[in-house]
């Protein structure tokens, strides 16, 4: 018998059945594994260059409704910058976080232009990289979408690198943990001050 199930006997032998209700309904994870959570909906999984996993992303922030949350550590995409400027135009809710060495160094970085253009970034500048590289849309929705791997949002990711995407719909506890940890690393962002408008 499990230590949940005889510590749910002892309690409702005296009288303590909200308690015994209480360990049966937490989650058992092994030692070493929280975070553990069941796997729903479905997942599509690209791998580059030979697929376009770019075209993928576009096509999920254009059927964005309500929200588009983004950590990104390098952004040079013409195309997903483009996408996501147009989210924005037409009502999404998008934000962005960026690497501020990424941001600042790299000369086709895309973070200025989409700033010029009324898309909120922020910049994590409290690690030595905000290397994340996620899109969270429509979190707390029924047709969730979880964005993910080791693809950045750049030319190179989709042309030059071997590089891997992972797009996870219908999950939506595991999309929330990666809205929570969104808004985790906002807490201590900046805003980003758009100088230029960027190259196109």
């Amino acid at each position: 018998m499990t230590l949940p199930a005889i510590l749910g006997l002892c309690c409702l032998g005296m009288g303590f059945a909200p308690l015994a209700a209480a360990f049966q309904a937490a989650p058992a994870y092994p030692s070493g594994q929280a975070g553990v959570m069941a796997a729903t909906g479905t997942v599509q999984v690209m791998f580059t260059p030979e697929e376009d996993a770019s075209r993928v992303i576009e096509q999920a922030i254009h059927a964005a409704r309500h929200q588009i949350l983004v950590q990104a550590f390098s952004f040079t995409h013409r195309r997903i910058s483009g996408a996501l400027i147009v989210a924005k135009q037409r009502g999404v809710d998008v934000r962005v976080l960026a690497d501020k060495d990424q941001t600042d160094r790299i000369p086709s970085s895309k973070i200025a232009m989409m700033a010029a253009r009324g898309v909120p970034v922020f910049i994590d500048s409290k690690h030595a990289s905000a290397h994340n590289k996620v899109m969270v849309i429509d979190a707390g929705k029924p047709d969730a979408v979880l964005i993910t791997g080791s693809f950045n949002f750049t030319q190179a990711a989709q042309y030059n690198n071997a590089e891997n995407v992972l797009v996870m719909r219908n999950n939506p506890l595991l999309t929330e943990r990666y809205q929570q940890n969104w808004h985790h690393h906002h807490q201590h962002s900046y805003v980003y001050q758009s100088k230029v408008a960027g190259p196109d």
